[in-house]
């Protein structure tokens, strides 16, 4: 099947200074990060915070611009951002952001706003754009008399249900959720992921999830990408990676998530923090924690390649790490 969106080799750079005065330091966010997302089908993003996986997500609608690398979107090139051909393209792609209070404007009702990106991409007659927003707002669990309502009216999870309505109104092929629900009760999480995957599942969207919360994107993703330090480590279907793990940054991660019945005392606790992403380590970025590192790893980058069917890793010690695993 023909990808619906791919990206290879991505590189984004930011430049941080060290005081008022200080010289400009480069920090590589997202480092040499190639992907793809299949038509109907939800990758999912995870890592921890500062992995890089926010910035990744903007690069992919073209938001923020690659220092090097190609992102394609239905066979074609991402338009430069800000142009007529990227504003055009925007109508196929949307976000979802992680702060629904920050993403919507407190001076409009939400029906206005999820009406918004129907007059700005000229979609459908206008008169009928109102029965579109009542649609929506149906299709979201939204009620009609919520329509003249403003955010702050609304819970936080009845604000997220806006950001989705007002993403699938220019009916995207894509959408890229930063971070959805993180900011929700426990509960109301659980309805917005069946609501996105009920979503997805009746109009065949793509879906890139960024999560830091493993059990989520288990749930939602039928493939899952592992960052670390702004590059991907390890990549495969859902099942395969959070059930066997091949990377040690992984199996780390996987064995932090909490099951019932399980006992603490088999978790694998990482030593110290991420790195400095203005001084990254020499050779594997993840050597400084890995308990299981080898003088390569500190000398020598290990390539991501194929690690199994379907599965990608990127670690020196591989066949010993799933000698490990098992």
């Amino acid at each position: 099947m023909t990808a619906l969106l791919e990206a290879e080799g991505l590189v984004r750079v930011y430049q941080t200074r060290t005081g008022l005065f200080g010289r400009a330091i480069p920090v590589r966010a997202v480092n040499g990060v190639s992907l793809s997302v299949r038509p109907g089908e939800t990758l999912g993003i995870v890592g921890e915070s500062g992995s890089g996986k926010s910035t990744l997500g903007r690069m992919l609608l073209g938001v923020d611009p690659a220092e090097a690398g190609t992102v394609r979107f239905e066979g074609e090139a991402m338009p430069v951002f800000g142009t007529p051909a990227w504003r055009r393209l925007r109508a196929r792609m949307q976000m979802v952001h992680q702060d629904p209070l920050g993403a919507l404007d407190r001076r409009l009702t939400i029906a206005r706003q999820i009406r918004e990106p129907l007059d700005i991409h000229d979609i459908g007659p206008r008169a009928g754009r109102d029965g579109r927003v009542a649609t929506l707002m149906e299709q979201v669990g939204l009620r009609p008399d919520q329509a003249g309502r403003y955010p702050h009216e609304l819970s936080g999870g009845q604000r997220q249900r806006v950001v989705i309505a007002r993403a699938l109104a220019s009916e995207p092929a894509l959408l890229v959720c930063d971070e959805p629900v993180s900011a929700l009760d426990v509960s109301i999480q659980a309805q917005v992921v069946n609501l996105l995957a009920d979503l997805q599942a009746e109009k065949g969207l793509g879906m890139v999830f960024i999560s830091h919360d493993l059990k989520v994107v288990r749930n939602i993703a039928e493939r899952v990408a592992v960052m670390y330090l702004g590059e991907i480590v390890e990549e495969g279907p859902v099942d395969a990676v959070f059930g066997a793990p091949q990377h040690p940054y992984t199996r780390a991660l996987v064995s932090s998530v909490p099951e019932p019945g399980r006992r603490l005392d088999g978790r694998q606790i990482l030593k110290g923090e991420p790195p400095n992403p203005a001084a990254r380590p020499a050779g594997c970025a993840f050597h400084p924690r890995c308990p299981h590192a080898e003088p390569r790893c500190a000398a020598t980058a290990p390539a991501l390649r194929p690690s199994a069917p379907s599965r990608r890793a990127a670690c020196h010690l591989l066949p010993a790490a799933q000698k490990i695993a098992a």
